[in-house]
């Protein structure tokens, strides 16, 4: 080997050497950057001029893609169990359990108890006034968790909107930074920072919209959901959404008063069994707006219906006209079971017993179509009011089957079928955590090992100052050659 051949070498040598230290150092300082993948430095021999030496070809990326697309397909699963339990938990928490006491159930039979109490001494004015008022908080405790119903639809509604518009925007970064790639592949330079930043941006993308990635010439990626849906290939779709500024009770797609999604201007469905989109967050959402917020409502609805339906009986309140509303009113009106749809936000406490709306307490006693105040110590009413909500009687609508319930059975069996979907959300919302927390632990073991770091840039160290070694002695023969 000639002198010179020897300084290549070890020329090229120190140069490998300091490109390894930097991407150890690369590694090191990104071990916890989300989306980073451990690089290492890829060389082979050179024989430029027949003088051998070590040349950098670039930096491989390192990634398990059956592992990186499990991870991201259990990210998306969490995300839609996530958000679907959170809502069962707030229904939960609006209507309350059977066992608390300001809970719908706990409100039926303090009303119950207060109609007891009334009937025990028709004549006392307070205990009248207290079965009023026990109708009220009633009343109160339906519209209350009628209202959560709907804000939690309308939040749905608005975070379609606020996915939709990010999703759009990332489609279209990864359209960009697909174009990068390729180029800089193509120019023969070190893309690996851009890729990193593509994995953040698919990883952002799947928790949204369950997808599968797969490769494309000179670096590019194509994603594709579970529905069959094409988000990009080549060019970014466009997903169109259009919200509604409140969400109402009987709005929907099929009413054609809420929006769907639209992929390239055309339908897809948002179903979540079956939904173009399925699975991950923006699921989730379609979900809670457009089936469980819904079917809620609906039974919140049949349990109001069974309530009204009860007092405006004239079998009840014999004083009662024809076509008349009873102690629990829709809007102050009769119920019509044509009107059914959000009944529960629309019932109040008949305004001829509530003082609050000029009303006279005794009519709870004596009849709501009373001319005058009757006999004081006359509890029938009462006690018929009271019979009224232990009767048993087939609901009229709502998921309870063909059973027959009194009004505190068909409240409780609604407040135990909810708090069972939440007991079973809460279990698969457990699983789902579980197996993305273990997907990413499996994700971390094969990403950057700082102690692995440490003893390769103890290599580099050693290979750097055996080049420097070379180069030191090379200078001290040719100081010598030229003391001769």
């Amino acid at each position: 080997m000639t002198i010179t051949g020897a300084l290549n070498n070890a020329m090229s040598g120190l140069r490998a050497a300091g490109y390894a230290s930097q991407v150890v150092s690369s590694n090191l300082s990104n071990a916890l950057t989300p989306g980073y993948a451990r690089r290492s430095l890829e060389l082979s021999s050179s024989a430029l001029g027949g003088n051998g030496g070590v040349r950098v070809d670039g930096q491989v990326r390192h990634i398990d893609p059956g592992l990186l697309a499990d991870r991201q397909m259990a990210s998306a699963s969490f995300g839609n169990k996530r958000d679907t339990s959170a809502f069962l938990s707030e229904l939960e928490r609006l209507l309350g359990t059977p066992d608390q006491a300001g809970s719908l159930a706990g409100q039926f039979a303090n009303f119950e108890s207060s109609l007891i109490t009334a009937a025990s001494r028709p004549d006392a004015p307070d205990r009248l006034a207290s079965a009023v008022n026990a109708a009220r908080d009633l009343v109160d405790t339906v519209g209350t968790a009628a209202a959560g119903i709907q804000d939690q639809r309308t939040r749905a509604d608005r975070s379609i909107d606020a996915q939709v518009t990010r999703l759009n925007d990332a489609l279209g970064e990864l359209q960009t930074l697909n174009g990068a790639i390729t180029a800089t592949r193509v120019q023969g330079g070190d893309d690996a920072a851009l890729q990193d930043h593509r994995q953040r941006l698919v990883d952002e993308v799947s928790e949204m919209v369950p997808v599968r990635t797969v490769a494309r010439a000179n670096g590019g990626i194509a994603l594709y959901t579970n529905g069959g849906a094409t988000l990009l290939d080549g060019k970014a779709a466009e997903i169109g959404f259009e919200p509604v500024n409140l969400v109402a009770s009987g709005m929907s797609i099929e009413a054609g008063s809420l929006s769907g999604l639209t992929l390239n201007g055309n339908s897809v469905r948002t179903a979540s069994h079956n939904g173009a989109l399925k699975g991950g967050t923006l699921s989730a959402q379609f979900e809670i707006r457009d089936e469980l917020a819904p079917e809620a409502e609906t039974n919140l609805d049949a349990v109001t219906r069974d309530l009204i339906e009860r007092f405006q009986d004239s079998g009840v309140d014999s004083t009662l006209a024809a076509g008349a509303a009873g102690l629990f009113t829709d809007s102050g009106s009769a119920f019509d079971a044509i009107n059914e749809a959000g009944v529960s936000s629309r019932l109040t406490v008949n305004a001829l017993v509530d003082p609050d709306q000029g009303g006279e307490t005794w009519r709870i006693r004596d009849g709501l179509g009373a001319a005058a105040p009757g006999n004081v110590g006359d509890a029938h009413l009462l006690q018929a009011l009271g019979d009224a909500l232990t009767q048993t009687r087939v609901p009229g609508s709502g998921a309870f089957g063909s059973g027959a319930f009194d009004a505190s059975g068909l409240t409780t069996s609604m407040m135990s079928q909810i708090a069972a979907d939440r007991t079973n959300s809460e279990q698969h919302l457990s699983f789902a955590s579980s197996m993305l927390s273990e997907l990413t632990s499996q994700e971390s073991a094969q990403g950057v090992d700082s102690d692995t770091e440490l003893q390769q840039l103890i290599l580099i160290e050693q290979a750097y100052a055996a080049n420097a070694r070379m180069i030191q002695t090379v200078d001290e023969m040719m100081q010598t050659l030229l003391r001769l």
